[in-house]
């Protein structure tokens, strides 16, 4: 069964069990707002829901909650951030800063991301610059659980892809998808829910179709081979490019040693949205492309609408009606919250 709770409710528990667990004041921030927007936004498998995954890992060692960022430069444009094993949403957006003030420079910017972790949804990053002006892409590797084009295993990961623009008086256009068909973090949620899974979408550990959350192994990727392409290429964008592992080789998010980094890998690339066409200009056809794709001709009782169209329509609700939460992340949020002596929010429904 699920309640609802309270947006700005989730924000002030997140901050303060984080704050509770060591955590500087900007990793706080960074990964508490990240988090609890995804959830706002309807993206469950990657919102609230991991926090007590994070607080066991910084409990155990494994992320580092006062980070000492590094940046090197070869190029004046270009930057390598050692995270030092930051929680990946603080990475990220230290990374996003960076990769602005480099944009308004030189008018686009990359950041590679090496001795990083789990940075839950990308959009929670992007989006962050894309609200001000950039259009951004986002990248992470993540450990093996893809099934290989003709394979019976995994190699990569769900390697997210995710591009951001600006829009006048409106929510950016975003995109933000695993490569696979579904995320991993959505066969745990229906784990927890008890929910099988659609047909098509998981594999065991034989490498064959199956809607049971608990036999699934790997994903299926989305489209075949082009999303096992995809994957490659975040890769090569990720892991290969911060010469970080790649792979195989990068630790499993839930079942490696918690006291050890997973040296994850992100890439960011910035750019100012008036490096070809006037700022007006952009805006105005941003404007005209969106209110095109949404005046296509529809089938009977649906919508055509833009990627993140659902997500700005998921905010709006659940700022007005509250974010829902199953049972056992609450049950998992509670124990948290009152192993530092704060309590769980009132349910509103």
């Amino acid at each position: 069964m699920l309640k609802k709770y309270s947006y700005e409710d989730l924000v002030e528990l997140c901050k303060g069990v984080l704050i509770a667990s060591g955590c500087n004041q900007f990793s706080t921030d960074a990964v508490a707002e990240g988090l609890c927007e995804a959830s706002l936004r309807g993206v469950d498998s990657h919102g609230i829901r991991l926090l007590p995954h994070y607080l066991n890992s910084l409990k155990e060692g494994r992320k580092n909650g006062n980070p000492d960022f590094g940046l090197t430069y070869k190029y004046p444009s270009v930057a390598r951030l050692n995270a030092d094993n930051a929680v990946g949403l603080a990475a990220g957006r230290f990374a996003i800063i960076e990769a602005m003030k480099l944009a308004d420079e030189y008018g686009v910017s990359a950041i590679s991301v090496h001795n990083s972790s789990h940075p839950a949804a990308m959009a929670s990053t992007a989006l962050t610059a894309a609200r001000k002006g950039y259009l951004v892409f986002a990248f992470t590797n993540a450990d093996a659980l893809v099934l290989s084009e003709n394979g019976t295993r995994p190699f990569f990961g769900t390697n997210p892809v995710c591009f951001a623009a600006p829009r006048r008086n409106e929510e950016p256009f975003c995109l933000d998808m695993a490569v696979s068909k579904m995320p991993w973090n959505k066969v745990l949620l229906a784990k927890n829910t008890g929910d099988k899974l659609p047909d098509g979408y998981v594999a065991d550990s034989d490498g064959l179709e199956t809607n049971d959350p608990v036999e699934a192994r790997s994903l299926f990727p989305a489209g075949e081979y082009k999303g096992f392409g995809l994957a490659a290429m975040v890769e090569v964008m990720c892991g290969v490019f911060a010469g970080g592992p790649i792979g195989r080789e990068l630790k499993a998010m839930y079942n490696a040693p918690m006291d050890q980094g997973r040296d994850l890998s992100q890439m960011y690339i910035v750019m100012k949205c008036d490096a070809s066409v006037s700022e007006s200009l952009f805006l105005d056809r941003m404007s005209d492309l969106t209110q095109m794709v949404r005046n296509e001709p529809a089938k009977e009782g649906k919508k055509v609408m833009m990627p993140n169209d659902p997500q700005i329509n998921n905010a709006k609700e659940r700022d007005k009606n509250g974010v829902p939460l199953d049972e056992v992340t609450i049950s998992l949020l509670s124990e948290a919250a009152e192993s530092f002596g704060l309590s769980m929010p009132q349910a509103i429904k």
